[in-house]
């Protein structure tokens, strides 16, 4: 599908955007009635009163957090079409230095629902099951233990496919996520037909009252648990670069409508049987089913559950590639598994995805314990996200009265939130912070570690390269040394079109003599925009020494090793630099000849001066640069000619150290005398 087509309006781009964007909120219904009315004592502590403001709450909630907020504010704030918080941060980022720490705590979090989305959803989908008879002589689902092990099943076959791509699989998530929200909406009015009143929870007032009121033991803390019916909401955010804005748009009253329909109706079905009682799990969605039709409903809801997933998986390899690509994390090994325009997968990522989620099954066991650490994380995004797109409403010159409203109705209404989802800390909110601190921390060494180092390095580290191209030259048609390769490319930054590491003139010239027909200097450029691939040439007069710009958006793929040998045919097409002819060669007219990469990788020096605070923010940052994937696959290089030089990295000003000169000393005697 072509970009202009996924921008417009279509059946087949409505149907792709239910597909992908919706997966998370759309799978709400199977935990937030539960949630609220175990917070409440359970069944047999709530009225009438309590049911209406409930989902009252609920309806206004997913209306000013996901239909105002997000769908209407929100998806004007894209980065050449493509959104989330990064997209946003590219776009705002030059506007003060201190916004990057609401992008790290925003991109942490929404990380961290990565690992719980997925535990939350799949595992209350399948204890569905509980108590349910499948015939003569099978095995009903009647422990806990059961679910756990069909849900831990379920989450490493989901992660498994993940190396093989999913967009095969992945064109059925719209007729899919379709019937399942017609079915929500379907079953929702069945249960309406009882108890048509209970339309009048669409009046904001019994949501304000029930807030204040006596049969709210919860008090305001209810919203924790109410919360839960907007998570996904970042979703719809993030995934707008890939089905369209208008998309997003026109399929969100749809689903907006169905997840309405289907809380009434677990409202009057809760109203209906006051006295109910059962040995199990208590979940309203399922019992609003009809039994002969429940297991299906259920395999329909593991379904959806597992798009969710799938959605939240995918949404992470794209979060954790464009963190890469803005230097808030390592690069890492990313693998394109289909000819899907966007589609990766990070092999690390997925480990540690799949390690964490299943660790939190484990842990908590039940879908109650999970829902008390699940949503305090998004808080934490929607909040950040707020703040930040309140820069981008001033940068857009939108009129300050606007900008001040928007910034205290929403800042207010996600500070609210977010205390009462902290209420929740002790049973279980805490493992949503430390996910979001460990993954924070990463962040925030590789960010700062960076420019600490970037700071402190000594100006006499940098060289002028325009004033070594005679030298570079005269090596490069030297022939009393051999050829070390045709085309000599060195990964390395150059500043200002001419400032160069010392260290890499030292590999060349100094540490053995590097001897080449054409020496390359390519520095990767990462642009606010996504998808940009342009590069700029400066050979200083020569045709031997040629510095590199690569200008690529911060969802574009780092190959160099396709960009050099496009860039190296384009400058011998137009004479920049000589031929490169080959005498021995399966392909016949070669005109390129062969390439080495140089990586120089940094290494902390003993003669480091850094004390403290910064000592440890950079020591920290190279164990992580040495702990991450092999800087080749950074940038596409796994299969080319590549060495990693590694090289002492000496920040401050060291002390000279001397060694004095003295007498050769007896050292026979000496022993005697010991």
């Amino acid at each position: 599908m072509t970009q202009n087509t996924r921008k417009k309006m279509s059946a087949a781009g409505l149907l792709i955007a239910i597909g992908i964007v919706y997966g998370d909120i759309g799978t709400s219904p199977l935990y937030v009635m539960k949630s609220i009315v175990a917070g409440n004592g359970g069944i047999a502590n709530v009225n009438r009163d309590f049911i209406v403001g409930s989902i009252s709450l609920v309806l206004w909630t997913v209306t000013l957090l996901t239909t105002l907020q997000t769908v209407i504010i929100a998806l004007r704030a894209t980065n050449h079409g493509e959104g989330g918080i990064f997209a946003l941060y590219a776009l705002i980022r030059k506007r003060a230095k201190w916004l990057v720490l609401p992008a790290l705590i925003g991109g942490a979090a929404i990380l961290a629902d990565g690992t719980l989305t997925p535990a939350v959803t799949v595992t209350t989908a399948i204890e569905g099951l509980k108590g349910m008879e499948f015939g003569h002589g099978n095995i009903p689902v009647n422990t806990q233990e059961m679910v756990i092990i069909i849900t831990v099943i379920i989450l490493l076959f989901l992660f498994g496919i993940q190396r093989m791509g999913t967009s095969i699989i992945g064109k059925a998530f719209g007729p899919i996520m379709f019937v399942w929200f017609t079915f929500l909406g379907i079953i929702g009015l069945m249960n309406m037909s009882h108890d048509w009143s209970i339309i009048q929870a669409i009046n904001p007032y019994y949501a304000i009252k029930l807030l204040f009121s006596p049969y709210n033991k919860a008090g305001i803390f209810i919203l924790g648990s109410i919360f839960l019916a907007t998570t996904g909401a970042e979703a719809l955010y993030s995934d707008v670069g890939h089905v369209g804005k208008n998309n997003i748009v026109g399929s969100w009253p749809y689903v907006f409508v169905c997840l309405a329909l289907n809380y009434f109706g677990q409202g009057v079905w809760i109203l209906q049987n006051p006295g109910y009682h059962t040995t199990g799990d208590f979940n309203p969605f399922y019992e609003t089913i009809p039994s002969d039709i429940r297991l299906a409903a259920i395999v329909l809801a593991t379904i959806a559950a597992v798009i969710a997933s799938q959605a939240l998986i995918t949404g992470s390899f794209t979060l954790v590639a464009e963190a890469s690509g803005l230097k808030f994390l390592p690069r890492m090994n990313i693998l394109y598994p289909s000819n899907e325009k966007g589609q990766i997968y990070i092999p690390s990522v997925n480990k540690m995805l799949c390690a964490a989620t299943i660790a939190l099954v484990l842990y908590f066991r039940t879908s109650a314990h999970m829902e008390a650490a699940y949503g305090l994380s998004i808080t934490i995004s929607m909040l950040m996200t707020t703040i930040m797109l309140y820069e981008w409403l001033r940068k857009e010159q939108i009129p300050m009265l606007w900008d001040l409203l928007f910034l205290v109705f929403f800042g207010a209404l996600n500070i609210m939130f977010m205390l009462s989802s902290l209420s929740k800390f002790t049973h279980g909110g805490y493992v949503s912070l430390v996910i979001t601190g460990f993954i924070l921390m990463i962040m925030y060494v590789w960010f700062y570690g960076n420019k600490i180092r970037d700071k402190r390095e000594s100006r006499n580290a940098y060289v002028r390269l325009d004033e070594y191209t005679s030298m570079l030259t005269n090596l490069s048609h030297d022939e009393d040394y051999p050829t070390y390769a045709t085309n000599l490319v060195y990964m390395a930054k150059v500043k200002y079109n001419k400032f160069i590491k010392r260290e890499i003139l030292y590999s060349i010239l100094d540490k053995r003599p590097k001897r080449a027909k054409a020496y390359w200097f390519v520095t990767v450029n990462v642009t606010n925009e996504p998808f940009t691939a342009e590069y700029a040439v400066n050979t200083y007069g020569t045709k031997n020494v040629i510095n590199i710009q690569l200008y690529l958006g911060f969802k574009k793929q780092t190959s160099v090793n396709v960009y050099i040998r496009q860039i190296v045919h384009d400058l011998i097409a137009d004479g920049t630099i000589e031929p490169q002819p080959q005498e021995y060669t399966t392909t016949p007219g070669r005109d390129v000849g062969d390439f080495s990469f140089v990586i120089v990788n940094d290494v902390i020096s003993p003669q480091t001066q850094l004390v403290g605070y910064e000592k440890w923010l950079v020591e920290a940052r190279v164990w992580l640069q040495n702990l991450s994937s092999n800087p080749a696959s950074w940038f596409g290089l796994e299969y080319a000619d590549t060495v990693v030089e590694r090289v002492p990295l000496i920040l401050g000003r060291p002390n000279p150290s001397y060694i004095k000169r003295v007498a050769p000393k007896d050292f026979s005697n000496m022993k005697k005398n010991k």
